[in-house]
């Protein structure tokens, strides 16, 4: 995506950066297509800088595939989890880079290669990948059952937070001559991240250890088990792009997982139980990987149609009887305890709750107001080293408990600093406050 020819000639230029900034993120979405039909941007190959403590990169599950040819019923049919994937379908994002908080580990590190498509069983939009967040919601099919198939390179990067180099009082003030360097880490292995691994300075930009900066014996400026790389892994995707968004969700500097507030610890705990996903092991057959998968499927549509049936009527007798299937016994102990807090337990959001205890929980990390800073001048860092994106995407998420609400104005204030400072004058359109979505 370089001046030199890699972007279309045809695309138009905005005169100042747009930056939109919506309550819930699948919202940013209208602003992107509004941005192809004037052509600030191509219709296809386009890159997604997506920094968010979530992927996002789920898909609403019985959403005909077709629906991505048709905008405005598409946009319906989206929530915060499922709102990039089918643009990956449509053909417009064809690299996606997942840059997320430590504290993040839903995806694993490192490239992933694999085809969206149309299942042309279901005709619904399907995944070939076999990454445990596919597989746990039930979107892997095999390559050639998807029909339409779209290419996509995903990039999952973890962003380690800066460190003071004068740490000798974590509640000292730092002046901007003293911002330590940003480190990205790329693993093999999610788990494994903070223990073994190659990871990133940010070349000529970032503070050095011969920087006046680290000549303090209490220096943390270095990470001490990492090793200094650069940003050319990124500006190489980049570059095979035509055009690129930089999409920010303000949970990923500082995250709640509402439902654990939401829910007892013993409440929680049984919901994990009954929606527990076992990884499967490495070594499995694509045909094992769709029996997985089948059972998945089932396990999840039994579950909702239980919770489902506890809404028309959750009476001592519907209870036992429908604890009576194979996996359910602790439905008893969970409808007892929620009856006893609530008078009308919401049992569709006690589903909700629970499609979210697969594998791993949900993250759950508030951040201190260093943490915050330490991250968005890892941010700064980053972007310092990048092209200038066509436009900016930014997420609240705030009305629904996963950005602190108490954090999240402050957050929002540092971003746009953030990217006044690199970017210019901005076109800032906040849309949380205005009373109706775009058209």
């Amino acid at each position: 995506m370089s001046d030199s020819g890699g972007e279309s000639p045809r695309l138009r230029r905005y005169p100042r950066l747009p930056v939109w900034v919506v309550e819930d993120h699948q919202e940013v979405l209208p602003f992107i297509y509004r941005a192809i039909g004037s052509k600030h941007l191509p219709a296809s190959n386009i890159s997604f800088l997506h920094f968010d403590s979530h992927p996002d990169l789920l898909i609403p599950v019985n959403m005909p595939a077709d629906t991505v040819f048709d905008k405005e019923t598409l946009f319906g049919e989206l929530s915060i989890e499922n709102w990039i994937m089918p643009a990956v379908y449509a053909g417009h994002f064809s690299h996606i880079i997942w840059l997320h908080p430590t504290w993040a580990q839903q995806i694993r590190e490192g490239k992933h290669h694999f085809l969206v498509g149309k299942d042309n069983s279901t005709t619904t939009i399907r995944v070939s990948s076999t990454d445990y967040y596919f597989l746990s919601d039930g979107l892997f099919v095999p390559e050639d059952q998807l029909e339409n198939q779209k290419p996509l390179q995903l990039d999952v990067i973890v962003v380690k937070p800066y460190k003071l180099c004068n740490s000798r009082d974590e509640n000292d003030s730092v002046s901007s001559a003293k911002k330590p360097r940003l480190v990205l880490e790329d693993s093999e292995n999610a788990a494994a991240a903070d223990r073994t691994s190659s990871s990133a300075g940010l070349g000529k930009d970032a503070v050095t250890p011969s920087d006046p900066a680290c000549q303090e014996p209490s220096c943390l400026c270095s990470s001490g088990s990492h090793s200094a790389a650069n940003t050319e892994e990124i500006l190489e995707i980049l570059k095979n792009g035509d055009a690129f968004i930089l999409d920010i969700d303000l949970d990923f500097f500082s995250v709640k997982n509402p439902f654990k507030e939401m829910f007892t610890q013993e409440e929680y705990e049984i919901l994990q139980e009954l929606y527990q996903f076992k990884k499967p092991d490495s070594n499995l057959t694509e045909e094992d990987l769709v029996d997985i998968v089948d059972t998945r499927i089932h396990q999840l549509e039994d579950l909702e149609a239980t919770f489902a049936d506890l809404c028309d009527c959750d009476n001592e007798e519907t209870v036992q009887r429908l604890a009576s299937n194979p996996g359910m016994q602790s439905l008893v102990p969970l409808v007892q305890s929620l009856k006893k807090r609530m008078e009308a337990p919401d049992y569709e959001m006690v589903h909700q709750a629970g499609l979210t205890c697969d594998y791993s929980e949900l993250p759950h990390h508030i951040s201190t107001e260093q943490e915050i800073e330490h991250l968005i001048q890892s941010v700064y860092y980053l972007l310092k080293n990048l092209p200038k994106p066509t436009l900016v995407t930014i997420a609240r998420s705030s009305l629904d408990d996963y950005c602190p609400s108490e954090q999240v104005d402050t957050i929002q204030e540092k971003v746009l600093s953030v990217l006044h400072s690199l970017y210019g004058t901005l076109d800032t359109h906040l849309m949380y406050l205005a009373d109706s979505p775009p058209s």
